[in-house]
């Protein structure tokens, strides 16, 4: 028996690591112990089949290096259930803080919204009808708006825009932001009355954008400034024509104009001419 262990004496050393790594680790996993014995498997068969002089289909026999334990993975250390809980608070606290700052930037990008599309009422009631500008303020954005100098004429008032160039688009969020619309005509003393104004104000040979158009169907001008249908018309002679440029763009937009010196008649043109334009406001 003794001869036995002397002259395998490598063998019993490998199996003696084996069980004695085994011995140390009782937290190996599942997987570890399944290593473990294939590994105390191979060691043996490999033993057997050298004693027995038999081919060997067995790899190697494992170093020390294969026999000893794997690693486990670190596993994350466990916080104390207090500590968990003051975590989670912080976590609630923040969420809820940022749910806060988004109601709170939401709200005012509502207000400076409305700011920009409502109309102040005590602009409108501080209208006047010289020409001159009695004041000028800067609202809470900085945006300068001024107290405009008005025609009232029937039931509204009329503001000439002379003092830039705009294209039918701009010309009426001028209007807009200012409370007031493109202007639009339903009579022939309107139109005089309007024709009047600006001859005196020393621009009767400009181009002054209204807000009519045919955009959205050609031919069927209305006033954007009231949906309405055009009820009376003043064109020029030949007008509109609806002419294509060569950039393919058309006219769809109705302005005054003194083309012939038979006074200011209407004309079609393309909407993204720049020239002048006229507002209007109701003063009832």
């Amino acid at each position: 028996m003794n001869s036995f262990f002397v002259k395998n004496l490598p063998c019993v050393l490998l199996l003696s690591l084996v069980i004695l790594a085994n011995a140390q680790r009782r937290d190996v996993d599942l997987h570890e112990l399944e290593r473990q014995n294939k590994i105390t498997k191979q060691i043996l068969e490999a033993f057997i089949q050298k004693k027995l002089g038999l081919k060997s289909n067995v790899p190697r026999a494992p170093s020390i290096l294969d026999i000893l334990p794997v690693r486990m993975a670190n596993v994350p250390a466990t916080r104390p259930p207090e500590l968990e809980e003051e975590i989670e608070e912080e976590e609630q606290n923040q969420e809820n803080l940022e749910e806060e700052n988004q109601d709170l930037n939401e709200e005012q990008e509502i207000k400076e919204d409305d700011s920009l599309q409502s109309v102040e009422s005590e602009q409108i009631d501080s209208i006047y009808d010289t020409q001159e500008c009695s004041s000028c303020n800067d609202d809470e954005l900085g945006v300068t708006r001024w107290t405009m100098p008005l025609l009232k004429s029937g039931e509204k008032k009329y503001y000439l825009g002379i003092f830039f160039k705009a294209n039918w688009f701009k010309a009426q969020q001028y209007c807009r932001f200012h409370g007031m619309h493109l202007a639009s005509i339903s009579s022939q003393q309107e139109n005089d009355k309007l024709e009047q104004y600006v001859k005196d104000s020393g621009y009767g040979r400009e181009h002054f954008w209204t807000s009519g158009t045919d955009l959205a169907e050609e031919g069927s001008f209305f006033w954007m400034a009231n949906g309405r249908p055009l009820t009376f018309v003043n064109w020029n002679a030949g007008e509109p024509n609806n002419f294509r440029y060569e950039n393919g763009e058309e006219e769809n937009c109705l302005e005054l104009w003194n083309r012939d010196d038979k006074g200011l008649k209407w004309n079609d043109s393309p909407c993204s001419f720049e020239t002048f334009f006229i507002c209007e406001v109701r003063s009832d």
